[in-house]
């Protein structure tokens, strides 16, 4: 196995709705998909909306439903402080639910927000990450 993830495939009560949120935050939706799997480019890694319905049949699950801790987040590197702060009061706006207000911390800033359909997010903000040309996180 390639230490490479390709998609991130997140379960959704419904598809438009979700990619309406996204698309307010700015993102452009990939040519590619339909309206039952959507996709983003996110550089090199897609993310997928799908119904949580047909994500747990196809993974042969039972969809105990959204809410709870999952342990898991996906994470949204700002560029600035400031776009940290822009970025969590553009999600609530549109109604996300903020876990974490953006806040100043010991590393930097950062907020949590879970979007419609409960998906935990982080935005971050720390003088250490480094982004390429293309805007690609550099390790």
């Amino acid at each position: 196995m390639r230490q490479r993830l390709n998609l991130i495939l997140l379960g959704v009560a419904d598809v438009a709705r979700s990619v309406a949120f996204y698309q307010e935050l700015g993102w452009k939706r990939a040519t590619a998909g339909s309206d039952e799997f959507a996709l983003f480019d996110l550089g090199g890694v897609a993310i997928a909306f799908q119904s949580r319905e047909a994500f747990a049949a196809d993974a042969r699950l039972v969809d105990h439903g959204a809410g709870g801790f999952a342990g898991f987040a996906l994470a949204y590197v700002a560029r600035s402080a400031d776009e940290v702060y822009r970025v969590m009061a553009r999600t609530e706006e549109l109604g996300a639910t903020v876990t974490r207000p953006a806040g100043a911390n010991a590393w930097g800033h950062s907020g949590y927000f879970t979007d419609l359909d409960g998906h935990l997010f982080e935005v971050l903000y720390e003088d250490g990450w480094i982004f390429d040309s293309d805007d690609n996180l550099v390790l």
